[in-house]
C-alpha cells in the first residue's frame, strides 16, 4: 500500500487546489505522508522573450511558492497551512493572495508574521528550492499540476478535480489513482468535455476567475474561460 506521496502544486491553479483538498482528506483518513512540492505554471507557459518569474520583483505564483519554501524549511505543516490559506483565498473566496498586501495579511492570520514575505524574498535559497522542485517535474516529462511522485519513482499527472470527494469516496479515488502504478504502460485516461461538463467546470472556477489577474495558458495556448458560468468555450 502506498503510504507517501509528493504533491507538486502551483497555488494559482484551481484544479491543483481542488485536488489538494482531496489529498488532505486521504491523508487524514489513511495516514498518508504528503510532501508538498512546487511547479511553476508561469515558467512552463512563459512566452518567448518574456522574463522568467524569478527575474521579476514580484511574481504571482513564484513569489508565493518562495514564501512556502521558507515555511517548509521550518515544518511541512507550515507549508500545508500556507497553501491551504492562499488556496482558499483565491479558489474559494475569489480573493487575491498574489497581492503582496493580501499575502502579508494571510501570513499574519496564520501566526507566521507579515515579515515572512520579506524574509523569503531576501533569501536566494528559496528561489533555488522552488526551481529544484520545478525541474524535477520537467525532467520527468511533466507539464502541469497536480503532479504526484511516489516512493517507487513513478509519477502521475492528476487527478484533475473540480469537486473533491470526501469520506469513503475519497479513499476509493486514491485506490483508483494508485492502482495505475501497477500498469506503467498505461499513459492516459481522459473524460471528454461536452457542453454539460464545460458548464460544470465554469461554475466551479468562478471564484478563481474573479480573483485572478492573468490569462490562463496551457502549453503555449491561451485558454478562454468566460466568467459567466453559462457561457461556452474551452476549459
Amino acid at each position: 500500500m502506498t503510504t507517501a506521496v509528493d504533491f507538486h502544486l502551483d497555488p494559482m491553479c484551481p484544479f491543483a487546489y481542488a485536488t489538494s483538498v482531496w489529498m488532505r482528506e486521504v491523508r487524514d483518513r489513511l495516514g498518508i505522508e504528503v510532501g508538498w512540492r512546487f511547479f511553476s505554471l508561469e515558467e512552463i507557459n512563459r512566452a518567448e522573450g518574456k522574463k522568467h518569474p524569478w527575474e521579476r520583483p514580484w511574481s504571482y505564483g513564484w513569489s508565493l511558492m518562495r514564501i512556502g519554501a521558507l515555511l517548509r524549511r521550518r515544518d511541512m505543516a507550515a507549508l500545508d497551512a500556507w497553501y491551504g490559506a492562499i488556496g482558499a483565498e483565491l479558489h474559494v473566496r475569489g480573493g487575491r493572495p498574489h497581492d503582496p498586501a493580501v499575502a502579508r495579511r494571510l501570513l499574519d492570520e496564520l501566526g507566521f508574521g507579515a515579515s515572512t514575505l520579506d524574509e523569503a524574498l531576501a533569501d536566494a535559497g528559496t528561489h533555488e528550492d522552488v526551481l529544484a522542485d520545478h525541474r524535477r517535474v520537467v525532467d520527468a516529462g511533466g507539464f502541469g499540476v497536480p503532479t504526484l511522485f511516489f516512493p517507487d519513482g513513478q509519477c502521475l499527472f492528476g487527478p484533475v478535480l473540480i469537486d473533491p470527494p470526501a469520506g469513503d469516496r475519497a479513499v476509493r479515488l486514491w485506490e483508483t489513482v494508485t492502482g495505475m502504478l501497477e500498469f506503467p504502460d498505461l499513459f492516459e485516461i481522459q473524460r471528454p468535455k461536452g457542453p454539460a461538463e464545460r458548464q460544470r467546470i465554469h461554475r466551479a472556477l468562478q471564484p478563481y476567475l474573479s480573483g485572478r489577474d492573468w490569462v490562463s495558458v496551457d502549453r503555449g495556448k491561451v485558454i478562454d474561460i468566460p466568467r459567466d458560468s453559462t457561457a461556452g468555450g474551452a476549459a
